[in-house]
């Protein structure tokens, strides 16, 4: 069997090692989930500082209890139509490659156990088309969700950035 064969029969019969528990989130009325041990903790929206000469998605800094976090909407990172701030809004702190970063949500949903055999590999759509940063597409009670690998949502370089910014912003 060739690698590609067994590519497609592994996400036919779930993606062995991936299953576990999500923290599920939407964004634009679609469903998504980050593992929870990437996931440092939820808070809802406070202020938050922006600094100039930054990318578009990133929404500026915190201060967490006395802890300076940089901010990155993730609307504008996947190229969504930005949407004003609403009660349900809230910013998931995660921890990648050593740097804590908050992303904004729509809103949280809940915390989601899924099985190695309910998560498929992500579909193809083509070379131009980057899906990398997705770990696979979970089924849970009957409803479909986007399965981000956040080390890959953020570049190394970005990540890089954003310690740097938080570090001149706790400065």
């Amino acid at each position: 069997m060739s690698a590609a064969t067994e590519t497609r029969a592994a996400g036919r019969e779930g993606r062995p090692g991936l299953g576990g528990k999500f923290l599920t989130f939407f964004l634009a009325g679609e469903e998504y989930g980050l593992e929870i041990r990437k996931v440092h903790e939820i808070i809802g929206m406070m202020p938050i500082t922006r600094v100039p000469r930054t990318p578009e998605h990133v929404r500026g800094v915190i201060n967490l209890r006395g802890k300076v976090i940089p901010i990155m909407d993730l609307r504008r990172k996947f190229g969504m139509t930005p949407a004003a701030d609403a009660q349900e809004t809230c910013i998931i702190v995660v921890q990648v490659r050593g740097v804590q970063v908050g992303v904004t949500v729509d809103r949280v949903s809940e915390v989601a156990n899924i099985a190695d055999a309910e998560i498929e590999d992500p579909p193809s759509f083509g070379e131009d088309v980057h899906t990398e940063y997705l770990l696979g597409l979970g089924k849970s009670a009957g409803r479909v969700m986007l399965l981000l690998d956040i080390e890959h949502v953020l570049s190394r370089s970005e990540v890089v950035d954003l310690g740097a910014l938080r570090d001149a912003a706790a400065a």
